[in-house]
């Protein structure tokens, strides 16, 4: 009987996929540590994981492994290669949350704009007309850049466009023809285009190419009006130097969802910045998406042991069985 290890909990919708099937044992971790994890996972045929770190050691301990179940779509937590080399499917849920994240940018980038957590607090505190500090801003009439066009990314660009702003989309993955077609500016040299463009906007996968590709350098390339929004991955951004150019003025604010260290240190300057608005890390958090999360982080695994698991929802798919197989 297979045993599938759940390292956080699901919505009811998707336990019920889980359950409806009576020759799986489902384990329930609550976010369990790496010593927890390492401990839990021998025997174990699927793994879920939010960011818990699965790599090589991890997968050392458990032989019979199938399926690392991811609940999100990045899986920078997730060691691919090892992986691959022991025959183990990384699932992700595609198409499950590019909505809520796209809806929390434009929170985001509306929270910068109008300065609503500075505006907030100060009705709070009793001063009704906040006037000091930056100007509030529109959004119409404004440049953005959007770094990445995949399903979040894409989602983005159109609700930028719809609020009047003018779209540049960079993504390598993307022909310039496809962006062109689809009513925005393609961009095929990022450090080109910042000089030009108000608001950077990250919708990324974290990789090797892609950290800290938002550094000093590039930071200093944009205009001192400029936003820089994150909703994808913190070590995409040099924190240390978006900290510099936000205190320094050679930015003007930031919006960001994700941080290099999460949860952060209570000493972290950028907590205690006025022109930055912080969530954490809940731009999946949403009821509904937390609904459409589970249920197909579910259905990859069970899936994944009828052998009918589809490769779109895969990031390894030559780990398949019929692939290795071919």
């Amino acid at each position: 009987m297979p045993t599938v290890i759940l390292c956080r909990p699901l919505h009811a919708s998707g336990m019920q996929v889980l359950q409806a099937r009576p020759d799986i044992t489902i384990r329930q971790l609550a976010r369990p540590s790496a010593a927890e994890l390492a401990d839990a996972v021998p025997g174990a045929q699927a793994l879920l994981v939010g960011l818990e770190q699965v790599d090589d050691a991890v997968l050392g301990r458990a032989p019979e492994m199938k399926i690392v179940s991811r609940f999100g779509v990045g899986y920078d937590t997730v060691d691919i290669a090892a992986c691959t080399r022991r025959g183990v499917v990384v699932g992700v849920t595609n198409g499950a949350n590019d909505l809520a994240v796209a809806e929390h940018t434009m929170m985001l980038l509306l929270g910068v704009a109008r300065r609503t957590i500075e505006m907030d607090a100060s009705v709070r505190a009793g001063n009704w007309m906040l006037r000091e500090g930056r100007p509030m801003g529109e959004l119409a009439g404004r440049s953005i850049l959007v770094i990445g066009y995949g399903r979040i990314g894409t989602r983005v660009a159109r609700l930028c466009a719809a609020f009047g702003m003018r779209v540049l989309v960079r993504d390598p993955a993307f022909p310039v023809p496809r962006i062109a077609a689809d009513g925005f500016v393609p961009v095929t040299d990022v450090a080109a285009a910042l000089p030009e463009v108000d608001v950077v906007t990250l919708h990324c996968p974290l990789d090797e190419v892609t950290r800290h590709m938002i550094n000093r350098e590039m930071l200093g390339l944009m205009k001192p009006t400029a936003w820089l929004i994150n909703a994808a991955r913190g070590p995409l951004v040099d924190e240390t130097a978006l900290v510099e150019a936000l205190s320094s003025g050679r930015l003007e604010a930031a919006g960001l969802d994700v941080q290099l260290r999460e949860p952060p240190d209570p000493a972290n300057p950028l907590l205690h910045l006025q022109n930055v608005v912080l969530s954490p890390h809940n731009a999946a958090a949403p009821a509904e998406c937390y609904e459409k999360m589970s249920v197909r982080a579910a259905k990859n695994i069970v899936e994944a042991f009828d052998g009918t698991l589809d490769p779109g929802f895969v990031v390894n798919p030559e780990a398949l069985p019929n692939r290795r197989n071919a």
